[in-house]
């Protein structure tokens, strides 16, 4: 394939998770992606930093959807609702389920890869309890209704991408929700009998 072929990027992309799937990510270069994808390092690097970034290319992205999201939900609705409007939103910029499953797949194979993905959700959690403060939520309640939705995120990823249902990301988000708000009445229940 040569140089002038059209989408370059997707072609990137899609060249580095074969090759991490294949080699593993630390044994892959970035000439390797390039020589895959049909071309040069230095069309690589007008993408992407690193070899890194292809896999967290579309981090910004997600974020600003789902701030959008967030914003666009009443704000009478308690603060864990605001967050699901977020969270049932990244369902719409994720890739096909087989690439995020593959993409998922690489990072857990990697100690600095996971680091980042950690890294990733922090920012994402930290973005919305700023949000949600910006819309009269109270500290710690802004707090901890961002760490609860970034758990209920990391819940429906790994459910969805384990999923051979035809069921879309949202449906996972619900159902993580659910589970969420069963344990914590559980728990106020036995707290409020004591």
């Amino acid at each position: 394939m040569g140089r002038w072929e059209p989408d370059a990027r997707g072609r990137l992309c899609e060249a580095a998770l074969e090759l991490y799937s294949e080699h593993g990510f630390d044994a892959t270069t970035v000439a390797e992606i390039a020589e895959r994808a049909g071309v040069t390092e230095r069309t690589f690097f007008r993408y992407f930093a690193d070899k890194r970034e292809v896999l967290f290319s579309g981090a910004g992205v997600l974020e600003e959807t789902m701030l959008a999201a967030l914003g666009a939900a009443p704000v009478s609705d308690p603060p864990l609702d605001q967050l699901a409007a977020a969270l049932r939103a990244a369902g719409e910029v994720f890739p096909a389920r087989e690439v995020s499953r593959r993409r998922a797949g690489v990072i857990a194979s990697t100690t600095d890869l996971q680091e980042r993905e950690l890294i990733k959700l922090a920012r994402l959690a930290g973005a919305f309890a700023g949000a949600l403060r910006k819309r009269g939520v109270k500290e710690p309640a802004a707090s901890l209704a961002a760490e609860a939705g970034i758990a209920v995120f990391k819940v429906a990823f790994e459910r969805w991408v384990g999923s051979r249902s035809r069921r879309g990301f949202a449906d996972f988000v619900d159902e993580a929700l659910a589970e969420l708000r069963t344990v914590t009445s559980a728990a106020t229940a036995r707290t409020l009998t004591r």
